[in-house]
């Protein structure tokens, strides 16, 4: 049972480890979907294809770089051309010669009576109702030849009856044909009738009439339309290799729809879809993710080790490239076509800005330098003068970004960024043999637009990153320093001792910090609160008793240990209360680390009758955790230094030596140091810089004779 069990446990806790802050688990989580999103941006890409001009002169050669068809408008032209020519002339009669056909004939049959003797059988009625079927028949009756007939049933455009009339140049109007009027008669009259005398009177009557033809133009025309739209869009396949252009070739409107139809297939979802393309982007973005993750454990352990860091990152550089992708749709779309006054947007500062802000300017310069060669890949733009702008401007953003204290500095910073991009402007519009053009100031205005835009979001997004992420910037830290801090300025009213002392504390870790390059101003500003508990009860400590009386003489040793060790606890409460940063709030637990209470410690050993084994240690001893930042020890050693200089008698340099090395050593002692990564060499060089730093602030001033 026990061998079963230490087998089941071994999984878990590798599991554990593989997970854990300093396991590889979550860092290849995130390396792989940044990979995916990485890939995405690159198979998303617009491809790169030089347009030009209608009427323009080629300035080099073309080349077809993928099988593609393009709208081929002069074949199609050409076949909607013919297609027209097929459609013949359309004949019809002349309904005024109809009309007046019909009321001869009535006319004729109501003078002439000797139709009747002739047709007994026959009426009037009867005459005149097929008289006006004829009249009807004739009206629907078009003419013309066979081709334009057949064009005719096929389009659909009118009904039957069509008949065919030879068609001879030498008439004006063509003859109607004889067997026309046979088909009048199989048309008109029901088949017992077809053969009557009556029949036979009606269209001799009709056929003896000299017809003249009208053309019609409408139905022709609609027809011609017809045809014309029945002939679809006519593509030519272009093959791969094929010259489009030659230096020196006028271009026309085929050379740039040409252009345009070779992007579109480029861009297509079906080549940018194609499973070997797809993978080619998978496998360039791990390239790149693996040997950005090897630099970073190579060089800066402490960001790779940090999944905070590592998150940070990850979004800012995420962000950054949606906003390149959201700017390439704008400058592209159709509907705006802004790359014209847009040619070359600043993206790449908006990562620099925040990333030197929070995580230092070395780091904000490698992922700069990857994110301006990125970016310059995948968008849709002229490479090179994207890639040197944004290059420069991410530099010179860097350089002005390491001592931001305020963040209205934001826009000073981007307005000499923009400063330093203009002679790059100027230097590109020499390049093309430009000068004095309006591309000139619409190129100013839109990195100077570009580098506004970047200030404004940076502003916007700094604060949340710095909750999110949980990293202290300078302006933040320059905030909490403000004196009208209501914590502060309850401190410095409630408890001034405490405030007092916070502050030369303050000077002591700030000067630490600084000798081994330490966060000296988050050393400053954190030691300003890190005696905030004190507000709960001020007069049980000794900074704050005024008067000469000692609370604590009204309690016993362990009352006043317990008070004197409460001020961690209530500081963290408070901290909580005023939302001060998680940093602030671990500097406030852990300055006192695990250490004793030792005057309360010694005194009631004392009341012990000096037997120590009767007095448990752990009852005076501060509950921790010990520092786990450089500079959280400093603020510790700060601290203590601070409050044992006050028993000095003399202050010389020799005792004030002797007191800092006796602290140090009794905290290494103690072990106060074992979980933060602070070395014994740093600690020697804290050493120095804390003693000059002690004597030149409690130095002796000459005694001034007494005035008479």
């Amino acid at each position: 049972m026990k061998d079963s069990t230490e087998k089941d446990s071994l999984p878990q806790e590798g599991r554990k480890k593989w997970l854990s802050v300093k396991g590889l688990g979550w860092r290849i989580f995130m390396g792989l979907t940044f990979t995916i999103i990485l890939t995405v941006f690159l198979q998303m890409r617009e491809v790169r294809v030089e347009m030009v001009e209608t009427d323009s002169i080629s300035k080099q050669y073309v080349v077809a770089q993928i099988d593609f068809e393009f709208p081929d408008d002069a074949k199609t032209e050409f076949l909607q051309q013919q297609a027209m020519q097929d459609v013949g002339t359309i004949y019809r009669f002349d309904s005024k010669e109809i009309e007046k056909a019909s009321h001869e004939f009535e006319e004729f049959l109501a003078s002439n009576q000797g139709w009747r003797k002739k047709l007994p059988e026959a009426t009037f009625e009867e005459f005149y109702e097929y008289a006006e079927s004829f009249e009807d028949f004739l009206l629907e009756t078009r003419f013309s030849d066979e081709r334009t007939i057949r064009k005719l049933q096929e389009a659909d455009v009118v009904f039957d009856p069509y008949f065919l009339v030879p068609i001879q140049e030498s008439d004006k109007f063509p003859a109607i044909p004889s067997p026309y009027w046979a088909s009048v008669k199989d048309h008109i009259f029901q088949p017992e009738i077809r053969q009557t005398p009556m029949a036979s009177y009606i269209l001799e009557f009709f056929e003896k009439k000299e017809w003249i033809l009208q053309k019609d133009l409408s139905l022709e025309k609609k027809l011609k339309q017809v045809a014309q739209d029945r002939i679809p869009q006519q593509y030519t396949l272009i093959k791969s290799g094929t010259m489009i252009l030659e230096p020196g070739e006028k271009i026309s409107v085929k050379h740039i729809t040409m252009l345009q139809s070779m992007k579109n297939a480029l861009a297509s979802p079906h080549h940018l879809g194609a499973p070997l393309s797809v993978l080619g982007s998978f496998l360039l973005s791990l390239i790149i993710t693996f040997l950005m993750g090897v630099y970073l454990n190579f060089y800066y352990k402490d960001v790779f080790y940090s999944l905070r860091r590592l998150a940070l990152l990850s979004v800012v550089s995420v962000l950054t490239l949606v906003l390149s992708k959201a700017a390439e749709y704008l400058l592209l779309y159709k509907g705006y076509n802004l790359i014209e006054v847009i040619r070359y947007p600043l993206i790449v500062p908006f990562a620099s800005l925040p990333l030197c802000v929070l995580l230092g300017p070395r780091i904000a310069l490698f992922f700069s330098i990857f994110l301006s060669i990125i970016i310059s890949f995948g968008l849709s733009i002229e490479y090179e003068p994207f890639l040197i702008l944004n290059l420069i401007g991410s530099i010179c953003t860097i350089m002005f970004s390491r001592n931001l204290h305020k963040r209205k500095d934001v826009f000073e910073v981007c307005g000499k960024v923009w400063i330093c991009t203009i002679p790059v402007l100027f230097a590109f519009h020499l390049m093309a043999n430009e000068l004095g053009n309006i591309n000139q100031i619409t190129d100013l205005m839109s990195t100077f637009g570009c580098l506004t835009i970047t200030a404004i979001i940076v502003v916007g997004l700094l604060p949340m990153f710095e909750t999110l992420f949980k990293i202290m910037t300078e302006m933040t830290l320059m905030e909490f320093m403000d004196p009208n801090n209501e914590l502060l300025r309850r401190l410095s009213l409630e408890a001034p001792g405490t405030y007092q002392h916070s502050l030369v504390v303050g000077n002591f870790a700030e000067v630490a910090a600084r000798s081994i390059g330490a966060n000296h101003l988050f050393c400053r500003v954190a030691t300003l609160y890190h005696d905030v508990g004190k507000l709960f009860n001020p007069h049980y400590f000794t900074e704050n008793q005024l008067g000469g009386f000692n609370i604590h003489q009204l309690l016993t040793p362990l009352e006043s240990a317990h008070v004197i060790i409460a001020h961690v606890q209530e500081g963290e409460i408070l901290g909580k209360k005023y939302h001060l940063p998680e940093s602030f709030i671990d500097v406030i637990r852990e300055h006192h680390g695990t250490t004793l209470v030792y005057f309360f410690y010694c005194k009631q050993i004392e009341q012990m009758g000096g037997d120590a084994s009767k007095v448990n240690p752990k009852l005076f001893r501060y509950q921790g955790p010990k520092p786990r930042t450089k500079e959280s020890a400093l603020i510790m050693l700060a601290d203590s230094i601070e409050a044992a200089s006050r028993s000095l008698d003399e202050v010389t340099e020799e005792s004030v030596t002797e007191m800092v090395d006796k602290l140090i050593t009794e905290k290494s002692g103690e072990g106060q140091f074992d979980e933060c990564p602070i070395t014994f060499e740093e600690l020697s060089t804290v050493k120095k810089a804390i003693v000059k730093a002690l004597l030149v602030t409690r130095h002796l001033r000459v005694k001034y004779p007494a005035k008479p």
